[in-house]
């Protein structure tokens, strides 16, 4: 079993930053693929971002690239989303989850763990 827990996530203007901390327990954290979804009211969850088991292969849903950066420590047990440029529309709940492939980065039904989620609210 993993348990993921999010946390950064908060209240920032419009134009500001977080950053997003998604730790990890249980099984060897390098064995799985995380990625950050993003689900707001009345929305399906959303891909976001994905980053391989080593960290050396990263994938972004094409509307945020540019804007926000995965990574992660697998010394610490830790992957991170660094959200810059930040929209109204940017506004949800944010989770990461963690599965054993690469290879089904964007799709929510593939993973096998989840973090209960922090919120991030972006004012206008």
């Amino acid at each position: 079993q993993v348990q993921l827990v999010e946390s950064g996530g908060g209240l920032v203007p419009a134009g500001g930053s977080l950053s997003l901390s998604c730790a990890a327990s249980g099984r060897t954290f390098s064995t799985l693929a995380v990625g950050w979804f993003r689900q707001a009211p009345g929305n399906e969850r959303e891909f976001v971002a994905g980053i391989s088991k080593s960290g050396s292969s990263t994938y972004y849903s094409d509307s945020l690239k540019g804007r926000f950066t995965i990574s992660r420590d697998n010394a610490k047990n830790t992957v991170y989303l660094q959200m810059n440029s930040l929209k109204p529309e940017d506004t949800a709940v944010y989770y990461c989850g963690a599965q054993p492939t690469y290879s089904y980065l964007t799709l929510a039904n593939k993973y096998n763990y989840w973090g209960q989620g922090t919120r991030v609210t972006v004012s206008s």
